[in-house]
């Protein structure tokens, strides 16, 4: 079942959305060489307490931090640890806050002194290619009409699309239906109504698509151990407008390092 969202509840999530973004912004300033990600999810857990909302991902499952990082050829649900930070990583801080009965969700990857110019231009893409996804979000489109953007900005550059891993519906639950491919056909899926919130998250790999799943039953890796890079926004679709609910502008004002 989908559940569509009136303005006032999006606006309680606009929110929560606040405090997400500040959180990831806290985070960006940490995003340098040596840095621990265990820290960085100790700064985001804090930050999103102080503000009065609370950790969308911690317990979340059993998973057992506020944010989701992973590095390099881990494409999401990488588990914060003793792991520091290293110049030519990307990582991907994925975060989700909930306030006043309503998550919302939000990603990023960073580029930690990049200079290889092909994961450069692969954080550039896959950016653009959320963009592409957001353009195509508008009402009386579908599902597939996302899913097709963002396919056809990324896959003319050999980059492997993540099957197994979509975007969601957001709202009183973390993840809710309908699930948001990153590929698949025009007019094809559910039909975009007023109302409904959406998160759209293009997972694009360096290399092929597969995937497999670590031992720690949480990280997503890819399978030939080649990087992946994540970007992600939760939307909310009207019928005059579409509304990024979320936003990067913390990070980018907050983040030192070279920004892909």
């Amino acid at each position: 079942m989908i559940h569509y969202k009136t303005r006032e509840e999006v606006e309680i999530m606009k929110e929560g959305a606040i405090i997400l973004g500040k959180a990831h912004g806290e985070v960006a300033k940490w995003i340098v060489e040596g840095e621990a990600t265990d820290k960085l999810d100790a700064i985001a857990e804090e930050f999103i307490r102080d503000m009065g909302g609370q950790p969308s991902f911690k317990n979340y499952n059993g998973f057992p931090a506020s944010l989701c990082i992973s590095v390099n050829e881990q494409v999401v649900h990488g588990i914060p640890g003793s792991y520091r930070l290293r110049e030519g990583d990307v990582v991907s801080i994925d975060c989700g806050v909930y306030y006043k009965g309503y998550h919302s969700d939000s990603a990023y990857t960073y580029p930690v002194n990049v200079k290889d110019e092909n994961l450069i231009k692969l954080l550039r893409v896959t950016k653009e290619s959320l963009w592409k996804g957001i353009s195509a979000a508008k009402f009386g489109n579908r599902i597939g009409d996302i899913s097709f953007a963002v396919q056809q900005h990324v896959s003319v550059h050999g980059y492997g699309i993540v099957r197994e891993l979509v975007g969601h519906g957001v709202g009183k639950a973390l993840h809710e239906s309908p699930e948001v491919p990153n590929y698949g056909k025009k007019g094809k899926g559910v039909k975009l109504k007023d109302g409904l919130v959406i998160a759209i998250e293009p997972m694009i790999n360096l290399g092929a698509k597969n995937i497999v799943q670590e031992a720690d039953g949480w990280t997503i890796r890819t399978a030939d151990r080649k990087a992946s890079v994540h970007f992600e926004h939760t939307v909310a679709i009207f019928e005059d407008q579409t509304e990024v609910i979320t936003t990067h502008e913390y990070i980018e004002k907050n983040f030192k390092g070279n920004n892909g």
